[in-house]
C-alpha cells in the first residue's frame, strides 16, 4: 500500500527527514513513533501529498504522490494533529462538505456521510454544531472525515492527543474496528495503543529511521535487546531460581520480591518453557516486564544510524 524509497525533505540546511525508506502492507496497522522534532509529521504531510519531498519516493496503492497527487490522494484519508473541522458547522453538513470537496457524487455522498456516521458512532450528535461538542467527539469527527470517502490508507496523527483516559479508550476501540478495512498508519507517544492496535511499527529520530518495520520481537532482535519475563509465584521456594535457570535460552533469573522474580533471556524465546516450570510454584502471574516501552527508549537513545540510502547502512 505505501512504498517510500529514500524519502528526505529538507528546509535550507535541515534535513527534517533523511533518506527513510519503508514499506506498509495492504491491511496493516503501522505504528509510527519518534520524539517529537523526529520528522513523523513531515513524512506524513509528504505521504498525503501537501508536502513535496527534497528527493526520493513515495507511491500509494501504486500511484507516485508527487508525479500525481491528485490520483494518490484519492486513496488517502489524513488526520492531522488538529482535526481540521469547521466549528460552525453541524456534523452531517460538515461531512457532506468533506465528501464533496473529495469528489464523491451526489447520488453516492448521503450514504457515505452516513457510513461514516454509523462507523465513529456520531448517530446522536450528527445535527449538532460541531463546536459544542466535547474534544472526544470531535476527534471522532475527525476521523469520520478522513474516512468518509472510504479510503484504502487511513493516516493518522496523534489522534489521542489531548483526550483524557475514557475517550483514549472509545477512540482506540475505533481505530481497533477500522483495522482490516484500511491499511492504518498511527502516529502516537502512547506505547500501550500502539501494542493494543498495530502489527508493526516504525521508529525514527532526527529525520533517520532507527529500526523497523518490525514486531515486538523483531524489533527486539534488531535492537540487540534481552527479553524480561516478570513471574508471580504463590509457592516461592528456595528451588525456583535454579529450576527457572535450567531452562534453554534463559540467561538468569533474579528475585525482585518476596513473590516476583525476573526471568532474562537474549536467545530464544523461554516463555513456554518458563510458564510450564513455574507451574510447579503456583505460577499467578506471568507478563512481559519492559516490552514496546524498553525497545523504543533503547532505539531512540542510540547514536544516530547512517541514512537508509546509505551503502553500509543495515537494515
Amino acid at each position: 500500500m505505501i512504498e517510500v524509497v529514500s524519502l528526505t525533505r529538507r528546509y535550507g540546511s535541515l534535513a527534517a527527514v533523511d533518506q527513510v525508506s519503508f514499506g506498509v502492507d495492504d491491511g496493516e496497522v503501522l505504528g509510527f513513533l519518534g520524539p517529537n522534532g523526529a520528522g513523523k509529521t513531515t513524512t506524513m504531510r509528504v505521504l498525503v501529498g501537501s508536502l513535496a519531498p527534497t528527493s526520493g519516493e513515495v507511491r500509494v496503492a501504486g500511484v507516485d504522490v508527487t508525479k500525481n497527487s491528485k490520483e494518490a490522494r484519492r486513496h488517502i484519508g489524513y488526520l492531522p494533529e488538529a482535526p481540521p473541522v469547521y466549528r460552525q458547522m453541524t456534523v452531517r453538513a460538515y461531512l457532506d462538505f468533506a465528501a464533496r470537496i473529495r469528489g464523491v457524487s451526489g447520488r453516492d455522498r448521503n450514504a457515505k456521510v452516513d457510513r461514516a456516521i454509523d462507523r465513529t458512532a456520531l448517530g446522536d450528535v450528527s445535527g449538532r454544531l460541531i463546536d459544542h461538542l466535547s474534544k472526544g467527539y470531535r476527534q471522532r469527527v475527525g476521523i469520520a472525515q478522513a474516512l468518509v470517502h472510504e479510503p484504502k490508507l487511513l493516516i493518522l496523527d496523534e489522534p489521542t492527543s489531548g483526550l483524557d483516559p475514557a475517550q483514549v479508550a472509545e477512540i482506540r476501540d475505533l481505530i481497533g474496528d477500522l483495522k482490516g478495512d484500511h491499511t492504518i498508519v498511527l502516529s502516537t507517544h502512547i506505547l500501550s495503543e500502539v501494542r493494543a492496535t498495530c502489527d508493526r511499527v516504525l521508529i525514527i529520530n532526527k529525520g533517520r529511521r532507527i529500526a523497523g518495520p518490525a514486531t515486538e520481537d523483531q524489533l527486539r532482535e534488531q535492537l540487540g535487546a534481552g527479553r524480561t519475563i516478570r513471574l508471580e509465584l504463590a509457592r516461592p521456594g528456595d528451588e525456583v531460581i535454579a529450576a527457572l535457570e535450567a531452562i534453554d535460552g534463559v540467561d538468569a533469573v533474579t528475585r525482585v520480591g518476596d513473590t516476583r522474580f525476573d526471568v532474562t533471556s537474549t536467545g530464544t524465546d523461554p516463555r513456554e518453557a518458563v510458564n510450564a516450570a513455574a507451574s510447579a510454584f503456583g505460577l499467578l502471574e506471568s507478563r512481559s516486564a519492559g516490552g514496546l516501552e524498553e525497545l523504543y527508549l533503547r532505539a531512540v537513545s542510540a547514536p544516530a544510524a547512517k541514512p537508509d540510502g546509505d551503502e553500509e547502512q543495515v537494515a
